[in-house]
């Protein structure tokens, strides 16, 4: 589009944004309609941004050979998509622009079996939504949904074949790698449902039923992947490719939680909301590494650009207006602290508000979706605190008073052959006593001095004669008890927290654990190690201010 000369700068300005958009959607269509690629171009488009592809030969033959690629990408129906949606999105439109033929399945019987994440009977409204949003935001970067084929998992999950191939996909699968193979993506609990088991044997099985080449996600799923080049031969069926983009920080810095509106920009947020919690992130200035705001305009903003260039509109006095062909060229600024988070934000902003505002228009004039949003996603309500309630906020983490101990005496109780009297240095005035049932697994030599995990706030209690005024973490199994190691360079009263759940923004722990309202217990269900041996709550790594905390042989185990 070409510009009279006579055409006044500030009408310029006004209009650009509208043209830039207008041609790089243009732009997009015409690519993926571009049947010239050549291999290399190709295998660039489909390759760039991953962090890893299982099976690149066998890409690159399937390119070679002049076939098209068939590849599928699989969404669990849980909560309500957010902006973070926009990096695989992204990726999409790349597998489109090189000819790929792509699948999107929307796995509701998934969302059902990981926990219950999906209550059964909302499984369809959801599904219904999904599709409704993912449509939106796809059109929104400009990909031609014709290209696309769009699934819904229980069309086929429940047929007789389907079924039969589950069963036999139980009987060569142990427990030990079913459980590996979800421990980075299905929900890990304590007395765990056997439905979790089955997840990743069920992914796997739809890339067979799907009948694609390739399967595209996230490397969190790296363990499934690998789970099916194993165990799909085994059942007649060909080891597909796998591609893995990164895991990508959020917008905020972590990892965005449906429970925390604040954690995460939704789809249809205001402009005004958007710029609010953008605000509001942690973007440390000069530093690229776990940079949200940075890597979104890496993983989303740039691949749907084409050849209209980042720009940043600052004032003349800080700097003036300045553009960026690529984001090496963004990144490299940064680092120099020639741009400030502030004028990075605003900027993300604009392009983010471009991408938003398609999906607001069309949810605002659609009546039957607004409905369909509520019903799918009903707003819990909360019973009202009940009279002298000590704590009104929900039951997680942050209620318990973690610290770092270390044992600075021992001995047998007197009246208890299965127990240890302990004095422990949490960092108060003095140390407290704590009665704990580990002379099955350490000897006193074994515990004195030894630092550990002690919850602080639980109710004293009598044990045989002696009042237990803490209680000491430690990972079980049937066999052994380990204590939980914090770090080495830990010093007594250190406080430990989960990623995410830090007192300073979700306030101070109870004063005491309410033991009728077994606060305690319901915490402790979602408390495990994983395969490496990191604590993690609801998947969140529990961590001082020096490092993770672990459990130093026992994985996949429970914390009590």
């Amino acid at each position: 589009l070409r510009l009279s000369g006579r055409v006044r700068p500030w009408f310029i300005r006004r209009l650009r944004p509208k043209i830039e958009l207008y041609s790089a959607r243009t732009l997009s269509m015409a690519e993926q309609q571009n049947p010239k690629l050549n291999v290399e171009e190709k295998l660039h488009l489909i390759s760039r941004n991953l962090q890893e592809i299982l099976g690149e030969d066998k890409l690159k033959s399937l390119l070679l050979s002049g076939e098209d690629v068939s590849l599928y990408w699989g969404t669990a129906t849980t909560g309500k998509p957010h902006v973070a949606y926009f990096v695989p999105m992204s990726k999409v439109a790349d597998f489109l622009r090189a000819g790929c033929h792509v699948t999107i399945l929307f796995a509701d019987l998934h969302g059902f079996l990981d926990n219950m994440k999906a209550p059964w009977e909302l499984l369809d409204l959801r599904v219904k939504y999904y599709e409704f949003v993912i449509k939106a935001m796809l059109e929104s970067i400009g990909v031609p949904l014709d290209k696309l084929k769009f699934v819904k998992g229980t069309s086929y999950q429940l047929s007789r074949e389907y079924t039969l191939d589950v069963y036999r996909m139980t009987s060569v699968v142990t427990e030990h790698d079913a459980k590996k193979a979800g421990a980075e993506v299905v929900k890990q609990v304590q007395n765990a449902p056997l439905s979790g088991l089955l997840y990743p044997g069920l992914q796997a099985l739809d890339e067979e039923y799907l009948k694609v080449d390739a399967q595209f996600g996230g490397v969190d799923q790296r363990k499934i992947f690998t789970f099916a080049e194993k165990y799909m031969p085994h059942l007649g069926y060909k080891k597909r490719i796998h591609l893995m983009n990164p895991m990508v920080p959020g917008l905020t810095g972590s990892k965005m939680s449906a429970s925390d509106p604040d954690s995460k920009i939704d789809l249809l947020d205001s402009s005004q909301d958007v710029r609010r919690k953008l605000k509001k992130c942690f973007c440390e200035p000069g530093k690229v590494e776990g940079n949200g705001v940075l890597a979104f305009a890496k993983f989303v903003l740039f691949p749907l650009l084409k050849d209209e260039s980042f720009s940043i509109d600052r004032k003349q006095e800080h700097g003036g207006p300045v553009e960026y062909d690529n984001y090496n060229q963004l990144e490299e600024a940064y680092a120099k602290q020639e741009i400030f988070p502030l004028d990075l934000k605003n900027a993300v902003h604009k392009y983010l508000d471009r991408l938003l505002d398609p999906i607001r228009g069309k949810f605002e004039g659609d009546k039957d979706m607004q409905e369909l949003r509520n019903k799918a996603y009903p707003s819990e309500k909360k019973a009202p605190p009940s009279k002298g309630s000590a704590v009104d906020r929900p039951v997680d983490i942050s209620r318990l008073d973690l610290r770092v101990g270390q044992i600075i005496s021992v001995k047998k109780h007197d009246n208890a052959e299965t127990l240890f009297v302990e004095e422990i240095d949490i960092g108060e005035q003095k140390p407290r006593t704590v009665v704990s049932g580990l002379t099955n697994y350490y000897s006193e030599e074994d515990l004195l001095k030894r630092t550990c995990v002690v919850l602080c706030n639980i109710k004293p209690a009598n044990m045989r004669g002696i009042k237990s005024e803490a209680m000491v973490l430690a990972a079980f199994d049937d066999s052994k008890v380990e204590l939980l190691q914090p770090p080495l360079d830990c010093k007594p009263g250190d406080r430990v927290t989960a990623e995410g759940y830090e007192h300073d923004k979700l306030g101070s722990p109870d004063e005491v654990l309410n033991s009728k309202r077994k606060v305690f217990e319901k915490v402790q269900v979602d408390l495990v190690t994983t395969d490496t041996g990191a604590v993690v709550y609801k998947g969140c790594l529990l961590k001082t201010a020096n490092g993770p905390v672990t459990s130093q042989t026992l994985m996949n185990a429970a914390i009590r």
